[in-house]
């Protein structure tokens, strides 16, 4: 294919094997070049096709965690804690975390605003041992890892547990769903459309409305634990309960399934 060919550019389009979306994108990047060029050219259009992302339950992303290695372990919990793009995590040099609070500060992709977010414990204690077990500096990379070798390694993880647990619905879920899961606990949360968009680094509320109305939570079930103390209580906030109500001089807390 020569770009300066536009009907081979055109065919090479037409033909290949991805989504209209794509499709699309490629069209609009030729026809860039094109005007750069002076190249006039028939400029084809591809109609997007609006899908929604299909949401996990919880249940089945901390089995897929709890199956990996421990590097995509820790990098898979960091994506449901911050709901980052597996791109941003390369980015991530130790120098834009605290490692005493769990605070990160992370550089958005496709053009969005950079974004200051927290790890949950667990996974900020997974972080700690892993600079120590690496003995990175702080101008060290935390995952020297291109992107495209976490989505392969993802996905050799979620076959192979599909395949263990004889569950087919693994295969389904991808690596972008642990973004798509927590941008959509958080709506939920928060019912704060705004705060969401800032949470995901989104420029335009339009990318954000996709999560709003993602999961249906009228027939969700939920795991009940009672704390006594404020020990108990501390715990279970930190295993991701949400506070219900008191009774009886004792709280009680709910977690979705």
């Amino acid at each position: 294919m020569v770009l300066e060919h536009p009907e081979q550019v055109r065919n090479f389009i037409a033909s290949k094997q991805c989504s209209n979306g794509f499709k699309q994108s490629l069209v609009d990047a030729y026809d860039l070049y094109c005007q750069y060029r002076g190249i006039q050219w028939n400029k084809p259009f591809y109609e997007r096709y609006d899908k929604q992302p299909k949401i996990p339950h919880e249940t089945k992303i901390d089995m897929i965690i709890a199956h990996a290695s421990s590097r995509m372990a820790l990098i898979l919990s960091m994506m449901k804690d911050l709901a980052t793009r597996p791109i941003e995590l390369t980015w991530l040099k130790v120098k834009d975390i605290d490692l005493e609070t769990g605070v990160v500060n992370i550089a958005t992709a496709k053009f969005g605003i950079g974004r200051t977010l927290k790890l949950k414990p667990q996974t900020l204690a997974m972080l700690k041992a892993w600079v120590l077990k690496k003995k990175l500096g702080l101008n060290d990379s935390v995952f020297p890892i291109k992107s495209s070798s976490i989505s392969e390694n993802y996905r050799v993880l979620r076959n192979r547990l599909a395949e263990k647990l004889q569950d087919v619905s693994f295969k389904t879920m991808r690596l972008y769903d642990f973004r798509h899961w927590q941008a959509s606990m958080t709506y939920h949360k928060t019912k704060d459309l705004f705060y969401v968009k800032s949470f995901l680094g989104h420029r335009d509320l339009r990318s954000t409305l996709r999560y709003v109305q993602l999961v249906d939570f009228g027939n969700e079930e939920y795991t009940c634990k009672v704390a006594k103390t404020l020990g108990e209580a501390t715990s279970l906030l930190e295993a991701g309960f949400d506070y219900v109500t008191d009774m009886d001089s004792v709280k009680i807390f709910r977690k979705r399934k």
